[in-house]
């Protein structure tokens, strides 16, 4: 898969060959996302076009809206393009959203986005907005003879569409069971083990340290169900992952990301890791001593063996 970095004043032209383009942001790659992309795939192998994608960075609430930001994800630009370089895309775009670009004529962006890089058919969710005020949409992108536009309807899960607003508001309510399942996928976080203050191998739990490698959004604090992978090796370790502050040592201390893995015993700092949060037990807690820390970590430990059994 090729990546192309798309600047405003640049030129925004890449020889090509024909295409046909998925449109979106597309952050954490859902349910609804995957029928966005799956649709440009098909109708791509149909017509014999290249597939490709284009999103863009930062999220546009950074330019449009201070106030409600989105820094963090739940597919970091890097991730996003290693899940799409998986599916089998040959092409992805990523269009620097700036207030230059915000201020488009949707007719602009769509003669130099769109058109000159010869793209024959858009495929889009039904509510994609593009241009200024956001005044371009699915029905002026039908408008254009240069391309098809295939407009794709939301999944609902429970009689509500599936969003990356949805998800993320149920990540940081100890709701990540249900995230899961309209992201299809047990949500990941990547990182790298780094030292600690090494207090879990005194106690009998020792713990691997992970620094994300991206602006993750980070689930609500507590403990949590999880596998994770090192390196290029494929072997799936079981564990429990406490993200938090370390109330029981700390006053006031950064959120950190601590897994214990389950029958490990080797030394991994310097390793990029892949974590798997599969189930949510229980809220973040300070205790009263170690002994009551290492009794909740110690049932913490046998509610995952037995959680993670499919994994053995």
């Amino acid at each position: 898969m090729k990546t192309y970095r798309l600047y405003y004043s640049n030129d925004l032209s890449i020889e090509n060959e024909p295409i046909a383009l998925a449109l979106g942001f597309f952050d954490g790659l859902h349910l609804g996302h995957q029928q966005v992309i799956d649709t440009m795939i098909e109708i791509a192998e149909e017509k014999g076009l290249k597939k490709a994608v284009m999103t863009f960075d930062p999220h546009p609430s950074v330019v449009l809206n201070p106030k409600m930001r989105r820094t963090t994800y739940i597919t970091p630009l890097k991730e996003k393009e290693e899940m799409l370089k998986e599916k089998g895309i040959d092409y992805l775009f990523v269009v620097n959203f700036s207030s230059d670009f915000a201020a488009l004529s949707p007719d602009t962006f769509v003669k130099e986005y769109l058109i000159s890089n010869n793209v024959k058919e858009v495929i889009a969710g039904f509510d994609f907005s593009y241009g200024q005020y956001g005044k371009g949409s699915i029905t002026t992108l039908k408008t254009y003879d240069e391309f098809n536009t295939t407009k794709v309807l939301p999944i609902n899960e429970n009689e509500e569409k599936i969003s990356t607003t949805k998800i993320r508001e149920l990540l940081l309510s100890d709701k990540l069971e249900e995230a899961n399942k309209i992201l299809g996928r047990p949500y990941q976080i990547n990182g790298v083990v780094v030292q600690g203050e090494k207090r879990g191998r005194t106690i009998g739990f020792r713990t691997a340290n992970i620094e994300p490698s991206g602006p993750f959004l980070l689930p609500s604090l507590g403990v949590y169900v999880v596998t994770m992978t090192i390196g290029a090796d494929d072997t799936i370790y079981r564990g429990v992952a406490s993200i938090g502050k370390k109330p029981t040592f700390h006053e006031d201390y950064k959120v950190t990301i601590e897994v214990h893995l389950i029958d490990f015993d080797r030394t991994i700092y310097g390793e990029e890791v892949s974590v798997y949060l599969h189930n949510y037990l229980r809220g973040e807690k300070k205790f009263d001593g170690l002994d009551d820390l290492i009794e909740a970590m110690t049932i913490d430990k046998e509610n995952a063996i037995q959680l993670l059994e499919k994994f053995e």
